[in-house]
């Protein structure tokens, strides 16, 4: 079985030099555009941490956010079975595209698969427990301390218990999105995100359980 994160193996000359490059969004799985990349684009973006580019227009290597600043923060670098297609994981900070949106091909509740919503969610509940901004219920919550946080955890995981037996489908999925909005926070007040639940939880796939 080939390596999939071996760059050695690159079939440079099925491009004429240049192969292309899909961004994707570390956490979510958003597609956030796709770009061209020559060897020394490649060894300049793993050796900056900055997703850097060719570009044909140009003629030139061409850092993303390299004049708007919303750069893309290399996360890995994979290839594809072929060793002619590279596949860039990513940690954008502020919109990808030039439009504005958070993806070339639109905007992120358009090309994000649905569950990884829930990865846009936990950064939000990070951000709020950094800033902590007024009138922010996120706030109110991460203000009230742990204690109170895992009340509301509790309460919301009996009223979702609740509404499966006596209630409809639309009541059930209401509270399970407002239980897992606060284990989200009760997670973050502990310094922990919904990526350290999902690794738990790989980790049993993989164990068989």
């Amino acid at each position: 079985m080939s390596d999939n994160t071996d760059t050695s193996r690159l079939d440079w000359a099925k491009g004429d030099g240049l192969l292309p490059a899909v961004v994707q969004h570390w956490l979510s799985g958003e597609v956030l555009m796709l770009g061209y990349m020559n060897a020394e684009a490649l060894a300049e973006t793993q050796r900056s941490g900055h997703v850097t580019f060719h570009s044909r227009s140009k003629q030139r290597l061409w850092t993303k956010g390299e004049s708007s600043g919303h750069v893309l923060v290399l996360k890995s670098v994979r290839i594809d079975c072929d060793a002619d297609t590279l596949l860039i994981q990513a940690d954008p900070h502020g919109p990808t595209c030039h439009t504005g949106t958070s993806s070339c091909f639109g905007d992120s509740a358009d090309v994000r698969p649905p569950i990884g919503f829930l990865a846009e969610l936990d950064a939000l509940v990070a951000l709020r427990h950094a800033e902590r901004p007024e009138d922010s219920y996120t706030t109110k919550l991460f203000e009230g301390g742990i204690r109170r946080i895992a009340q509301k955890v509790g309460e919301e995981g009996v009223e979702t218990a609740l509404a499966a037996v006596a209630q409809g489908d639309a009541e059930l999925l209401g509270e399970a999105a407002d239980l897992v909005f606060h284990l989200t926070v009760a997670l973050r007040a502990r310094g922990l995100s919904l990526a350290n639940v999902v690794g738990v939880l790989a980790d049993r796939h993989r164990g068989g359980r």
